[in-house]
């Protein structure tokens, strides 16, 4: 078989074979026949062929020849060309050079020796090079070019693939050129660019997106996450070499270039590491709870030998283990080394906590927590309360007091950070096109922008339009004032709300909770002091009091939210006094004497004493809540059941047409007819209100200008005579800051830079709307009545006549039960007693009153010739 198989493999590697391939089935008589003779004619015809060079007539190889020593006249260039001098000629060249690494072109002088000749020996060399690797029997230097199935490891796992020199210097070589080429569909080259932002703003790393290395490198993406390590350190090195070609002295700057990688498609929780992630690149998401400080960690060490004061490394320091040279080469000792403190490289090292998010625990189990490590330029990006989004190394490292109490050896896991995605406001205003911001300031010229938005909050919710106005203002806040650091106003608006169970309060809640940019829900029951503001406990690691945030601290420029906050501790309650108006949190604990920022608005929601609300009571003897924390509250909404029988159909309409949209089986959202209303109508999609609200808080911040400060006094000083009147709530001058963060709030919320009138307007309304509702309902009319002309501002005529007729109507049925004691189909109403109570109200024409919506949704017919309002009403409601 040798013998057959030896001319088959020369002409297959392409061997130059003058003498054609004998038949198979001739036998031959020996070796030398088939291998001898052919070898022995192949070298006398490459020494015809060939010139000799070092031999006796070596010198006629040079002998003149008049035949050929002249050029073809065809060929020779004899025009005059103006000389350049050197100088011009460096200049030239170093202009070209500069151009071509611009270009991301290397010029190598090698390339003048290259002929077109020698392409059609690359294939049959490549091949011969394969089969080499394949026996085993090729050295790393030649495997180099050879690799051209780079998917096929050859029975090595992928961490000892990449590591090879030649897989590892063709996956850098796809690498670079996907870096240099990658074009998007408007044909910019994306990373070039974003390694010019990069270095434009000195910074040391830049992101490339999974998807997109996938969709052009699926190889090198397909050994990414197998092993991360590797491939990154690759990636870096490659990074660095782009970048040193396009900007020569960057290293200045800075000796490392990291490459992120993002959008890894699959998410993992917490949760569920398992020994199959260990050393794999995976992507997680969480709540940041504890954050170190950036500490100097050893990246490159060099040690002094202390007897000889030879300088040994360097020694590259790993994250688990502590290298350390065993001798000195000079004095062959075995030590003591010290640190050489110059020469050593640090890179900065943060460990943070990241904990499950809230919404994604399952029922029922507590939240797990994971230590990640941030390294070089990830230091410092995220804070205690910080929801993120990290791609990391899931790796282990050794923890000898686990297996003190295992009694076996254990390995503690750890994530080692690789890219960090903090999603806060700010982030999101930076991911925001062109077209939505141009969506969200044409939305702000709409003249019914505030109730829009206001029947945009919790549209699952019906009614209320009171308390979503004040979640509104809430969510978009004031500004905060603090002039020469001197005196703190702050900017953010509180509110309690207050009422009878099934009222949606706790609904409210987790609403603002999805909506708002940054916001931490707690319950009181569930909530203690230092639960909600800050605790000291003592550091594991370094056995130090470490102080933790609470979550008043966590919901930093953003919103708190207790639920049940009449089930709180007076103790605990007392706790929250100075975070509602200083807005910071005083400790003094375990020798840490410190102040916290807690710059949060407070949503609070609480059930009376009872359980429901006695309207015959004042606000304060419905509730067990202390005068000083009452008067830190801007807003307070009192959440009353009221019986009545077209208000309860249409609430019951509402949330059965409200589920049947919602089903999971009902994909075109489709209800039936006379279960549908136009409460959908004006309300904007949640996702443009998400971008509206963070767009608002981040780059509008509206000047108090001309407003009328005579209508603040004269309301403030109306306030405090009806309060000593009633002795109900207490009006402070807080209540005055309250009406101008309300103004400010309702100027943010239409896109303003300045304060206007009608947004004075509206936070006077608010501030008395507040006040009046919580008040007895014997003071309750009259107040009405006093503060007419401010309550009455931007609401429609028709709501108001309606709510004039609605309370006509309902005490004409209890008269009419009281009086027939049966059931009552309909009822009229004399228009001369409705117009009576109009005109007290500056009203004298009814008759667009008669043809609006409200009075023909809600059954009312005007019957002109017996001048009588009638309503029919549903066969149930009186049962």
């Amino acid at each position: 078989m040798s013998q057959v198989s030896s001319p088959v493999r020369s002409d297959r590697y392409g061997d130059t074979m003058t003498s054609p391939a004998p038949d198979i089935d001739e036998p031959f008589e020996d070796e030398s026949e088939l291998l001898g003779d052919n070898n022995v004619q192949n070298e006398e015809e490459e020494e015809e062929d060939g010139e000799e060079l070092f031999g006796d007539n070596m010198e006629a190889d040079y002998r003149p020849m008049s035949a050929l020593d002249r050029y073809d006249p065809n060929l020779v260039d004899d025009e005059d060309y103006s000389e350049l001098s050197q100088g011009d000629r460096l200049a030239a060249e170093a202009e070209m050079h500069k151009r071509d690494r611009a270009a991301g072109i290397i010029r190598d002088d090698r390339e003048l020796l290259y002929d077109e000749s020698d392409d059609d020996e690359v294939p049959t060399r490549k091949r011969r090079l394969a089969e080499k690797a394949a026996e085993g029997e090729l050295d790393d230097m030649e495997l180099i070019e050879s690799i051209e199935n780079l998917e096929d490891t050859k029975g090595h796992s992928v961490k000892e693939w990449v590591m090879m020199l030649g897989p590892r210097t063709e996956i850098a070589n796809r690498f670079k050129s996907f870096l240099r080429q990658h074009m998007n569909s408007t044909g910019q080259y994306i990373y070039k660019e974003r390694i010019r932002h990069m270095c434009e703003s000195n910074q040391s790393s830049f992101v490339v997106e999974f998807p997109i290395l996938a969709s052009k490198e699926h190889v090198l993406a397909y050994f990414l996450p197998e092993a991360p390590f590797q491939m990154l350190e690759i990636f870096d090195e490659v990074a660095k070499e782009v970048v040193l070609t396009i900007f020569p002295s960057y290293e200045r700057v800075t000796s490392e270039i990291h490459v992120r990688i993002s959008e890894l498609p699959l998410i993992e929780e917490l949760r569920t590491f398992r020994k199959l992630h260990l050393n794999q690149l995976v992507r997680t998401l969480g709540v940041v709870t504890a954050t170190t400080g950036v500490l100097p960690q050893l990246s490159i060490v060099k040690y002094d030998c202390t007897k000889c004061g030879n300088v040994l490394g360097p020694f590259v320091q790993s994250q688990s283990t502590e290298v350390k040279p065993g001798s000195c080469p000079e004095c062959q000792s075995n030590g003591p080394f010290m640190i050489n403190m110059e020469q050593t490289i640090y890179r900065n090292y943060q460990k943070i906590s990241i904990q499950e998010s809230p919404g994604r625990v399952p029922a029922g189990r507590i939240p797990r927590t994971k230590d990640c490590i941030l390294l070089s330029d990830l230091c410092d990006r995220c804070k205690p309360g910080d929801e993120i989004d990290v791609t990391a190394i899931y790796t282990n490292s050794y923890d000898g007091s686990l297996n003190t109490e295992q009694g076996f050896p254990v390995f503690s896991t750890v994530l080692l950070a690789n890219h960090l995605f903090v999603k806060d406001s700010k982030e999101i205003v930076e991911s925001l096109t062109e077209e939505d911001i141009n969506s969200i300031i044409s939305l702000s010229k709409d003249h019914r922008i505030a109730d829009r938005i206001a029947a945009s909050i919790a549209p699952s919710i019906y009614g209320h339009e009171y308390i979503k106005m004040a979640l509104a203002l809430v969510i978009f806040g004031g500004e905060p004032k603090n002039p020469g650091d001197k005196h703190k106003v702050r900017g953010d608006i509180n509110v309690l709300l207050c009422g009878d169970p099934g009222t949606a309060k706790s609904q409210f809640l987790k609403y603002t909770e999805k909506i708002a940019p940054r916001a931490i829900f707690t319950t009181g029951q569930g909530a203690s002091a230092v639960g909600l503001t800050a605790y000291v406990k003592r550091s594991p690691t370094s056995r130090e009091w470490t102080l933790e945030a609470g979550a008043l601290v966590l919901a930093d420029q953003g919103i708190c939210l207790i639920d049940e906050f009449d089930k709180m501790n007076d103790q605990d309650r007392t706790s929250i006094h100075e975070a509602m108006e200083q807005q910071s949190i005083s400790i003094s604990k375990a020798g840490i004497v410190t102040t916290l920022h807690a710059r949060c608005s407070v949503i609070a929601a609480s059930n009376p004493i009872g359980g429901r609300y006695d309207a015959s009571m004042t606000f304060s003897e419905n509730v067990a809540l202390s005068e000083p924390i009452i008067s830190r509250f801007d807003i307070l909404c009192i959440v009353k059941d009221e019986v009545d029988p077209m208000q309860d159909r249409h609430l019951a309409k509402f949330v059965v047409s409200s589920h049947i949209r919602h089903h999971p089986s009902n994909a075109n959202r489709t209800v039936p007819i006379e279960l549908n209303s136009n409460i959908q109508d004006i309300s904007i999609p949640q996702d443009l209100l998400k971008k509206y609200i963070v767009y608002a808080r981040q780059n509008i911040h509206p000047k108090l200008a001309n407003i009328d400060q005579d209508k603040i006094a004269k309301m403030y000083s109306q306030l405090r005579q009806e309060s000593l009147a009633t002795g109900s709530l207490p009006i402070t001058v807080r209540h005055i800051e309250s009406v101008i963060r309300m103004a400010e709030a309702s100027a943010k919320l239409h896109l303003r830079d300045h304060v206007r009138e009608e947004d004075v307007n509206l936070a006077i309304r608010m501030m008395l709307d507040s006040f009046v509702e919580t008040q007895k309902y014997s003071v309750m009319k009259s107040m009405r009545q006093t503060f007419q002309r401010y309550l009455s501002f931007k609401k429609d005529h028709s709501e108001l006549l309606y709510y004039i007729l609605r309370q006509i109507t309902l005490d004409t049925l209890a008269f009419q039960k009281a009086l027939h004691g049966g059931r009552v189909s309909t009822i009229e109403i004399p228009e001369k007693d409705m117009l009576d109570r109009a005109k007290q109200i500056d009203i004298h024409n009814l008759s667009s009153f008669y043809e609006s919506d409200i009075f023909k949704m809600n059954n009312f017919v005007y019957n002109p010739k017996r001048k009588m309002i009638v309503q029919t009403l549903p066969e149930t409601a009186d049962e």
